[in-house]
């Protein structure tokens, strides 16, 4: 019998959700139940700090889980390395650190205020200062995708009619336009998060699990097995079924 296999969405700084989306796969696949992570672990929530600090501790642990890299995460070892804060793929220009972004909130969690005042060149200093390279480390380890059976996680999604080797990194981390308004074949159904919907998605050839954890809404687990997908609940499992 194929073993489950749980996927958990963009989690944005927020620790407490984590844990809880945590203990409900460890309540429905017991603590060895694998688990793939669709990135976007850091920005707008109140602890990036001690998400990866979670999934590092995690993944140290022997723990059979596997992680993708996010559009944020990207922008965090950009800004740690090259202090750069703008990305082109932020159509209004909004900055890293603008609160839309979230950026101020993961360099708040590493003890680092007063963005506002301080000078650019000094608020890297203190990121190279104060957040563990370990974590650097971690992010910049990280694929952008994974294939398993059937299935392509990836964080954003695919450009249709790309082979897989041929993705533009900017594409598997940013896209919309191009991806989400495709009902064609993928040639796997596509497991993705980046755009949030109300609560995990199956719109047939693809499933977002965005569920929104960078606006405060819940983080909703998901789990495949048995051929199906379904959403974690407190109360059990939820159908996530293909529209009919």
């Amino acid at each position: 019998m194929t073993q489950p296999l749980y996927a958990i969405g963009d989690i944005h700084g927020q620790l407490s959700e984590l844990e809880r989306a945590l203990a409900l796969v460890e309540a429905d696949g017991g603590p060895e139940a694998p688990i793939i992570f669709l990135g976007d672990y850091s920005d707008r929530g109140p602890d990036s700090r001690g998400v990866l600090d979670r999934l590092i501790a995690g993944r140290d642990a022997g723990r059979p889980w596997r992680f993708i890299l996010g559009n944020h995460d990207r922008m965090l070892v950009r800004f740690y390395h090259d202090c750069e804060q703008h990305d082109e793929n932020v159509k209004s220009g909004k900055g890293w650190f603008h609160s839309a972004l979230g950026g101020d909130a993961t360099l708040a969690s590493y003890g680092i205020d007063g963005i506002g005042v301080r000078a650019l060149a000094d608020i890297q200093r203190l990121a190279i200062e104060r957040i563990p390279r370990s974590h650097i480390e971690f992010l910049e380890s990280l694929p952008l995708w994974i294939e398993d059976g059937p299935h392509l996680f990836v964080h954003a999604g695919i450009r249709p009619g790309v082979p897989l080797e041929e993705q533009a990194e900017d594409d598997l981390i940013w896209i919309r336009e191009g991806f989400l308004d495709f009902d064609g074949d993928f040639g796997w159904l596509v497991v993705h998060g980046h755009t949030m919907v109300e609560t995990p998605t199956h719109f047939g050839n693809r499933i977002d699990i965005d569920g929104g954890a960078g606006a405060g809404r819940p983080l909703v687990p998901c789990v495949f097995d048995g051929g199906a997908w379904h959403r974690l609940t407190d109360r059990g499992r939820a159908p996530l079924a293909a529209p009919a």
